[in-house]
């Protein structure tokens, strides 16, 4: 990504972010050949909302969901997708742990060896 491409992002308006999300769902539902009446009833919307969502009004986030899911569009939505991570610190923990964990089964492991007679 350029910085160019960042700077025109950061400028946008709301209104003009609404009006780019809207077209992006007419042109996906066009490219499907999937007429508004029949998107909206699979999406559960009236088709005055997705009219709307496609002109760049504005509509509620789950409205949003909805029409990607019904167009197989959510993998737009995966950078919001959080991945699970560890902590330094508790990285830290779990190393320490295992390695208190290795001590104690080398242990057991000798005290076996033992009693065997090895």
């Amino acid at each position: 990504m350029n910085d160019k491409s960042v700077e025109n992002r950061i400028s946008l308006s709301d209104k003009a972010w609404l009006k780019q999300i809207g077209q992006f769902i007419k042109e996906n539902r066009q490219n499907q050949c999937k007429p508004q009446d029949q998107v909206s009833l699979e999406a559960g919307i009236s088709r005055s909302t997705l009219s709307l969502m496609e002109r760049g009004e504005n509509v509620r986030i789950d409205t949003l969901i909805q029409v990607l899911r019904t167009l197989n569009l959510l993998y737009v939505l995966d950078p919001f997708l959080v991945k699970e991570q560890i902590s330094p610190i508790e990285y830290a923990k779990l190393k320490k742990k295992q390695e208190k964990s290795r001590v104690r089964n080398k242990k057991i492991n000798n005290n076996d060896k033992e009693e065997l007679g090895w």
